[in-house]
């Protein structure tokens, strides 16, 4: 007699399978994948490709030969966890490191918990934040090789918020660390330092209205987190603008687009109900900006994922979809 083998919830009916809403999520990720290898060159592929690599050969092997289960290999989603990590990463990570951050994203991450669905913490950040608080110095490490594009070697080895927090500790006040750097409406176009996901916002728009015509994602997560960083900052922002950046330098910057739009979007580690989702993008929005403003560290969007990843499970309970057959 044949097992029967039922998937973690949430159940929904719907013509959609797993591989197809990864592949739109490939999609959607090519356009900023794309501009980050014109603006950082080779060095920028071997870290994409070591990265996508090692995720979907490990949780091959993992599922294949550990846990001995194959129909929990996914590579569609090991390959969407490996294109997250390498766009959290500098271009300049060492291949190794990417693959310690692979063996964390997926064995630790991922399949220790049981595989797709069963994971509470998204995997990519899960395995970013091990690596920046392992790996201090590479993952800080923001100097820009030459890419295709000329002109590209002009690029600064730092990312416009660390330039900001170390304007700040120095004595300086924002509108001169901003006029000393040329920091203003570019970083719409591209940042001036920092990884794959940093490096183009219209990339990152392009790929998400990709997703939201096809149905894949839902705009309630993304809309409450960019709108609570836009309040947060326009209050401190009005009341101290010389010490407190404004709503558009903290949407531009960092890795608040990617982090909003591809990573707390993921259907696993995110709440089920339109409701929770807002409370639980109003969650990150309120965490990213304490982080900013008051933290150690000039980003803060991995953090504040993961935080509100261990809330999720006390979201869905408080809010609920309509049952089934319910008017």
């Amino acid at each position: 007699m044949d097992k029967m083998i039922v998937s973690p919830s949430p159940h929904l009916h719907a013509k959609a399978s797993t591989a197809s809403i990864m592949r739109d999520v490939v999609i959607a990720l090519s356009p900023a994948i794309i501009v980050s290898i014109l603006f950082y060159g080779w060095s920028e592929i071997l870290v994409l490709a070591v990265s996508a690599v090692s995720c979907v050969a490990l949780e091959w092997l993992i599922a294949r030969y550990l846990m001995k289960r194959p129909e929990l290999f996914s590579g569609s989603s090991a390959l969407v966890t490996g294109l997250l990590l390498a766009m959290n990463l500098p271009a300049t990570t060492p291949w190794w490191i990417v693959i310690v951050g692979a063996i964390v994203a997926i064995g630790i991450a991922k399949m220790s918990f049981g595989g797709l669905g069963q994971n509470i913490f998204n995997p990519a950040i899960t395995a970013r934040v091990f690596l920046l608080i392992s790996f201090p110095v590479q993952m800080t490490n923001w100097t820009a090789p030459k890419g295709f594009i000329g002109g590209i070697d002009a690029v600064s080895g730092a990312t416009p918020l660390g330039i900001i927090k170390e304007g700040l500790k120095s004595g300086q006040t924002i509108p001169q660390v901003l006029a000393g750097n040329g920091m203003d409406v570019h970083m719409i176009l591209r940042d001036i330092g920092g990884s794959a996901g940093e490096i183009s916002a219209l990339a990152l728009l392009a790929g998400f209205i990709y997703l939201l015509v096809r149905k894949v994602v839902k705009p309630w997560i993304p809309l409450s987190i960019l709108v609570t960083i836009a309040v947060v900052a326009a209050i401190f922002n009005g009341i101290d603008p010389e010490h407190f950046t404004s709503p558009n330098f903290n949407l531009m910057t960092g890795g608040v687009l990617l982090g909003a739009l591809f990573m707390a979007t993921d259907y696993v580690t995110s709440p089920m109900s339109n409701w929770g989702g807002v409370v639980f993008g109003v969650g990150i929005g309120l965490i990213v900006m304490m982080i900013r403003y008051f933290g150690s560290y000039p980003e803060g969007m991995s953090f504040a994922i993961l935080i509100m990843n261990c809330f999720v499970p006390l979201i869905n309970r408080a809010f609920h979809q309509k049952k089934y057959g319910r008017a």
